[in-house]
């Protein structure tokens, strides 16, 4: 096992797995604590970003009910000890949770964030992390039964509500 811990300023940083990302099965990466603002407009900014309830999902949702599908919205899932995991739009009889990630969070290929900005040794980690945890949640949904579907905020409505309608039909 291959420990990367950041020191900077003699603080040990949180470890944090990244397995998903190729560096191994068991090679740990710290994630920086949070820098502070570079500004007080990006604080702004970054304090209005929702967890939930953010336009995709909206679109997302509002096409699918009104499809007459019925749902739950950030519904907990328990599996296991492990903590809950809170898809974006649970069906909950078919066992179908749908996640829509957000471009610059969850490392989009085409429009996640670069290498290289403001507070890239903080947000490289971050972002590897979250990356991860989708990952370990998605096999842990798999593995207790439930069928995940994936998508990225940038894709079209129509057709994330339209692939959504269609796993339901498969897990029927």
């Amino acid at each position: 096992m291959v420990w990367i811990l950041d020191t900077q300023d003699g603080l040990i940083s949180s470890i944090v797995f990244a397995k998903a990302l190729g560096y191994g099965a068991d090679v740990a990466i710290a994630v920086p604590p949070s820098p502070p603002a570079t500004s007080p407009g990006r604080s702004r900014n970054m304090a209005a970003i929702r967890r939930r309830d953010t336009v995709p999902e909206k679109c997302i949702r509002s096409l699918l009910h009104a499809q007459g599908l019925r749902f739950r919205v950030d519904f907990p899932i328990r599996i296991g000890g492990a903590r809950p995991i809170r898809p974006d739009v649970v069906f909950t009889r078919r066992q179908l949770a749908v996640f829509v990630d957000g471009c610059y969070f969850h490392g989009c290929p085409e429009h996640g964030r670069r290498d290289g900005g403001a507070n890239a040794a903080y947000w490289g980690p971050k972002i590897a992390r979250n990356r991860e945890r989708d990952a370990e949640q998605t096999m842990l949904l798999q593995s207790g039964g439930w069928m995940v579907m994936r998508f990225w905020e940038h894709e079209p409505a129509a057709a994330v509500a339209a692939a959504v309608s269609a796993g339901l039909a498969a897990a029927a």
